[in-house]
């Protein structure tokens, strides 16, 4: 068996990549398409949906099919694609602004509904496209553009919100964990009903250079000490936990997905 590459899903000539030195969309690509070709997903049957933002270009690289929608409401969009082609791979990609800050409400029904699909958000802890703004992620006390002195307000935990809207795969990896990454990702795609991939990822451009890691490297090995398995952060005392999140996978269940639940619904108004 030869080792999947992800290649054949990106576009000729579109390298280098437009991302900053240190970036983890990279990895996170490269980790996604491997993860498609393992699952054997084509260019026809499978949708990527972005929004927009640093994450959101990814589909300019993509020979899949792709639809790059408005800020914040690729998750709408993706729902629409998904309930009227069911037999479709629909994959979103989104950061924690377009996510979950502009894109919270959407984000909450989704799981909610189940839809079949599998969002992967990037979490950089910033709004890096446009200054590096503060978002509903950014850590309490952590300094942004917008939060020059600390950030005030508490962070949002991702996979925590999906579990709670009622997803059937919640997940979290870090790109420093680029294999095990791959392997999460691989997961949430064959999962039926609403897959979560959160994706912790380095953003020495902004977030980095406002806390003390101006050095991709330095974000990376923050990653690798912050990034625990469940046991282990078990094992922390309360004080202890603080800027410590778990890796690995959060829930895993198989509630009937939302175009399951319509056709029972749609044949019962038949009377069939």
């Amino acid at each position: 068996m030869t080792h999947a590459t992800g290649l054949k899903y990106l576009k000729n000539g579109c390298l280098p990549l437009m991302w900053c030195p240190g970036c983890g969309h990279g990895i996170t690509l490269g980790n996604m398409l491997r993860a498609f070709e393992e699952l054997d997903f084509t260019n026809e049957n499978t949708v990527v949906v972005t929004g927009i933002g640093c994450w959101g270009k990814s589909d300019d690289y993509l020979v899949t099919n792709a639809l790059h929608t408005t800020h914040g409401r690729a998750l709408a969009f993706a729902t629409g694609v998904k309930a009227y082609n069911p037999k479709l791979n629909v994959v979103v990609l989104m950061g924690d602004g377009d996510g979950v800050t502009i894109g919270g409400n959407h984000f909450i029904h989704a799981a909610r509904r189940n839809i079949d699909l599998t969002a992967i958000i990037v979490n950089n802890y910033n709004y890096g496209m446009t200054g590096g703004q503060a978002s509903a992620t950014t850590p309490s006390d952590s300094r942004t553009s917008t939060t020059v002195y600390g950030n005030p307000e508490r962070e949002l935990d991702v996979c925590a919100l999906a579990e709670a809207a009622g997803a059937n795969y919640v997940a979290r990896g870090t790109v420093y964990h680029g294999w095990d990454l791959k392997n999460l990702m691989k997961e949430g795609l064959s999962r039926k009903g609403f897959s979560l991939i959160e994706v912790v990822s380095p953003c020495p451009t902004h977030f980095g250079r406002n806390n003390n890691m101006k050095v991709a490297v330095k974000m990376l090995n923050w990653l690798k000490e912050k990034g625990v398995t469940k046991e282990k952060y078990a094992q922390l005392t309360d004080p202890q936990k603080d800027g410590y999140f778990v890796i690995g996978k959060l829930v895993d269940k198989d509630a009937p997905d939302f175009n399951t639940r319509y056709e029972e619904i749609r044949a019962r108004a038949m009377g069939s």
